[in-house]
Protein backbone atom coordinates (compact mmCIF):
# COMPACT_ATOMS: atom_id res chain seq x y z
CA UNK A 1 0.00 0.00 0.00
CA UNK A 2 1.20 3.51 -0.91
CA UNK A 3 0.01 6.70 0.03
CA UNK A 4 0.02 10.13 -2.16
CA UNK A 5 2.83 11.45 -0.26
CA UNK A 6 0.89 14.33 1.85
CA UNK A 7 1.72 12.67 4.82
CA UNK A 8 4.15 11.32 7.15
CA UNK A 9 3.28 7.83 6.07
CA UNK A 10 4.74 6.52 3.11
CA UNK A 11 3.67 2.73 2.67
CA UNK A 12 3.95 -0.70 4.18
CA UNK A 13 7.46 -2.59 4.11
CA UNK A 14 5.30 -5.75 4.49
CA UNK A 15 1.75 -6.24 2.96
CA UNK A 16 0.45 -9.06 5.21
CA UNK A 17 -2.84 -9.18 7.66
CA UNK A 18 -2.40 -8.58 11.03
CA UNK A 19 -4.37 -11.78 13.19
CA UNK A 20 -3.92 -10.99 16.65
CA UNK A 21 -2.02 -8.96 19.60
CA UNK A 22 1.58 -9.44 19.55
CA UNK A 23 1.89 -9.40 15.19
CA UNK A 24 3.99 -6.63 14.21
CA UNK A 25 3.79 -4.35 11.17
CA UNK A 26 6.64 -1.92 9.49
CA UNK A 27 5.68 1.33 7.97
CA UNK A 28 7.56 3.65 5.44
CA UNK A 29 7.48 7.05 6.67
CA UNK A 30 8.51 10.80 5.65
CA UNK A 31 9.25 13.40 8.12
CA UNK A 32 10.73 16.98 7.74
CA UNK A 33 12.67 16.15 4.60
CA UNK A 34 13.59 12.48 6.58
CA UNK A 35 12.39 8.84 5.08
CA UNK A 36 12.60 6.14 7.98
CA UNK A 37 11.02 3.26 9.06
CA UNK A 38 9.09 2.74 11.93
CA UNK A 39 8.35 -1.02 13.57
CA UNK A 40 4.66 -0.98 14.99
CA UNK A 41 3.48 -3.74 17.82
CA UNK A 42 -0.28 -4.88 17.74
CA UNK A 43 -1.57 -4.35 21.51
CA UNK A 44 -4.83 -4.70 21.03
CA UNK A 45 -6.48 -6.13 18.45
CA UNK A 46 -10.67 -7.48 17.62
CA UNK A 47 -11.03 -8.15 13.80
CA UNK A 48 -13.35 -5.22 12.27
CA UNK A 49 -13.99 -3.61 15.48
CA UNK A 50 -10.10 -2.31 16.46
CA UNK A 51 -6.45 -1.77 16.63
CA UNK A 52 -3.78 -0.50 18.14
CA UNK A 53 -0.13 -0.76 18.22
CA UNK A 54 2.92 1.16 19.87
CA UNK A 55 5.74 2.72 17.53
CA UNK A 56 9.20 1.76 17.50
CA UNK A 57 12.34 3.29 15.76
CA UNK A 58 12.83 0.89 12.85
CA UNK A 59 16.13 2.86 12.00
CA UNK A 60 18.71 4.45 14.08
CA UNK A 61 18.10 7.59 12.91
CA UNK A 62 14.60 7.48 15.12
CA UNK A 63 17.04 7.13 17.92
CA UNK A 64 18.18 9.23 20.49
CA UNK A 65 21.42 9.74 19.51
CA UNK A 66 21.15 7.41 16.77
CA UNK A 67 21.77 4.46 18.66
CA UNK A 68 21.13 0.90 17.05
CA UNK A 69 20.41 -0.45 20.27
CA UNK A 70 17.22 1.38 20.67
CA UNK A 71 15.76 0.00 17.45
CA UNK A 72 12.55 -1.97 18.04
CA UNK A 73 12.39 0.00 21.80
CA UNK A 74 8.38 1.28 21.62
CA UNK A 75 7.94 4.71 23.01
CA UNK A 76 5.11 4.35 25.27
CA UNK A 77 2.33 5.81 23.24
CA UNK A 78 -0.23 4.27 21.51
CA UNK A 79 -1.80 5.12 17.66
CA UNK A 80 -5.29 3.30 17.16
CA UNK A 81 -8.42 3.09 15.13
CA UNK A 82 -12.20 2.11 16.53
CA UNK A 83 -14.83 0.71 13.75
CA UNK A 84 -18.28 0.93 14.46
CA UNK A 85 -20.47 -0.61 11.63
CA UNK A 86 -23.28 1.62 10.95
CA UNK A 87 -25.24 -0.38 8.53
CA UNK A 88 -24.35 -2.77 5.45
CA UNK A 89 -22.78 0.30 4.15
CA UNK A 90 -20.71 1.97 6.42
CA UNK A 91 -18.68 2.09 8.90
CA UNK A 92 -17.43 5.08 11.09
CA UNK A 93 -14.08 5.11 12.28
CA UNK A 94 -12.61 7.18 14.71
CA UNK A 95 -8.43 7.54 15.36
CA UNK A 96 -6.98 7.05 19.11
CA UNK A 97 -3.98 8.62 20.08
CA UNK A 98 -2.80 7.74 23.26
CA UNK A 99 -0.05 9.92 24.62
CA UNK A 100 0.77 7.14 27.58
CA UNK A 101 3.98 8.29 29.75
CA UNK A 102 4.92 11.03 27.49
CA UNK A 103 4.89 14.21 29.55
CA UNK A 104 1.94 16.61 29.00
CA UNK A 105 3.91 19.38 28.30
CA UNK A 106 4.84 17.53 24.56
CA UNK A 107 1.33 18.10 23.47
CA UNK A 108 1.48 21.93 24.14
CA UNK A 109 1.87 22.68 20.85
CA UNK A 110 -0.84 20.59 19.44
CA UNK A 111 1.19 17.86 19.16
CA UNK A 112 3.07 19.54 16.03
CA UNK A 113 6.20 17.93 17.62
CA UNK A 114 5.07 14.25 16.12
CA UNK A 115 5.27 15.17 12.70
CA UNK A 116 7.26 18.58 12.74
CA UNK A 117 4.21 21.05 11.10
CA UNK A 118 0.78 20.07 11.73
CA UNK A 119 -0.90 19.57 15.43
CA UNK A 120 -1.90 15.96 16.31
CA UNK A 121 -5.54 16.87 15.66
CA UNK A 122 -5.14 18.49 12.01
CA UNK A 123 -2.94 14.84 11.17
CA UNK A 124 -5.84 13.18 12.42
CA UNK A 125 -8.14 14.58 10.34
CA UNK A 126 -6.04 14.44 6.98
CA UNK A 127 -5.29 10.73 8.10
CA UNK A 128 -9.05 9.51 8.16
CA UNK A 129 -10.01 11.99 4.89
CA UNK A 130 -7.16 10.09 2.97
CA UNK A 131 -8.78 6.77 4.45
CA UNK A 132 -11.97 7.73 3.25
CA UNK A 133 -11.06 8.73 -0.53
CA UNK A 134 -9.27 5.31 -0.41
CA UNK A 135 -12.21 3.62 0.53
CA UNK A 136 -14.79 5.36 -1.65
CA UNK A 137 -12.93 5.52 -5.10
Amino acid sequence: MDFDGSGMLRGAVLDHPIFDVGDTFTMKMHRLGDDYLMLNYVVEFEPDRRIFWEPAPGDPSRTEGNDPSKVGIAAGYRWGYILRPENDDATVVTEVFDYGPLPEELLSDGGAWINGSNSLIESMAASLERLEKIITE
